[in-house]
């Protein structure tokens, strides 16, 4: 529930010192976007070679290997309904492959540029996040028992916390692996959160100067920043950090960008039918097999993680549709202002 815990007291200082850093300039923001994003990817590869590499745990190999139906689980609908639940953290993982498109307008060459970015990105994510998995799981079982007074007996399924890659090092170096993860974990989250203060802001100021949004955010400071989107960003990740658990806030998330990402790629479909003689500044491969089958897995995935985790589902829903009405309020209120007469608009 909704309180203050050192925790979360400790994601509103990170909100803060970051939202700071990035209202200094996009050069500052880019500075420490590049710094996190190096250590995320050499701490990962660390916990490749280690874990999979250097010190495999032949008894996990043999659990988690040797029998290909623990994978899914009791049933093959409980398994496959679980695998959709469980996509939650690596469709998190993945999330940020839209994130570079909204830096577009301050990008040199955008048209070079964003293709190459978004492919290599999301390619580099799905392979880091294969072979960490791979890691974990030549380290611990994938079904645990939450019984067990062992990190190797609970497994992956019940790992203390949902806290496996601190488990797996503890494996290899006991307490001084959870230690370990506990500082490769602050620089993963560092990168992280940068990427989505410096990427989402961006967002806020393209929704005012289209008039959906509130106009200040629109607005740029002497260093060429949306400060204001940055700020208003900050209240409103201050009062999510405070309002639930990590787990919850990741569900309500990954729920909305779902529907969201359905929309946009659907939004393809529907201005090539409209425009089909406009200029299309990328390709879109496997047209259009490829978008329609995204739709679909993306559809597939909401109603699993509706039936799944209903409650924290459904409460991202709601915040998704707690938006319609304000959209609505500021277009009517937008339209009423450019339908009046000269002298009666506001300047």
């Amino acid at each position: 529930g909704a309180g203050v815990s050192a925790e979360r007291m400790g994601a509103v200082a990170v909100i803060a010192i970051l939202t700071a850093a990035n209202i200094r300039g996009l050069q500052t923001g880019r500075i420490v976007q590049n710094l996190f994003t190096s250590a995320k990817v050499a701490s990962l590869l660390f916990i490749v070679i280690v874990c999979l590499l250097i010190a495999p745990n032949r008894g996990a190999l043999a659990l988690n290997f040797g029998n290909a139906a623990a994978f899914l689980g009791e049933t093959p609908l409980i398994g496959l309904a679980g695998f959709g639940a469980a996509m939650v953290g690596g469709l998190f993982s993945a999330d940020a492959w839209a994130s570079v498109t909204f830096t577009a307008s301050e990008l040199r060459n955008p048209k070079r540029d964003l293709p190459r970015s978004l492919a290599i990105g999301a390619g580099l994510v799905v392979f880091l996040y294969i072979l960490t998995n791979a890691a974990y799981l030549a380290q611990l079982p994938l079904l645990g028992d939450p019984a067990a007074s062992d990190i190797f007996g609970r497994g992956i399924s019940a790992a203390y916390s949902d806290r496996v890659a601190s488990a797996a090092l503890q494996m290899v170096w006991g307490k001084w692996g959870a230690a370990l993860t506990a500082a490769l974990v602050m620089v993963s989250t560092f990168g992280c959160v940068n990427g989505l203060i410096l990427s989402g802001a961006r967002v806020l100021r393209a929704m005012a100067l289209d008039g959906v949004f509130f106009a200040r955010a629109g607005a740029l400071n002497h260093a060429s920043v949306p400060a204001a989107a940055l700020l208003m960003q900050a209240g409103w990740a201050v009062v999510l950090a405070l309002s639930g658990s990590y787990g919850d806030l990741l569900d309500y998330v990954i729920f909305a960008q779902l529907i969201f990402y359905a929309i946009t790629v659907l939004a393809v479909f529907v201005l090539r039918a409209r425009w089909p003689g406009r200029e299309r500044p990328y390709r879109a491969l496997g047209y259009p097999y490829l978008p329609a089958a995204y739709i679909g897995c993306a559809i597939v995935l909401t109603i699993d993680l509706l039936i799944v985790r209903t409650k924290s589902s459904g409460f991202g829903l709601l915040i998704v549709l707690s938006g319609v009405p304000a959209y609505l309020l500021r277009k009517r209120n937008r339209a009423a202002r450019y339908a009046a007469p000269i002298g009666r608009r506001e300047t």
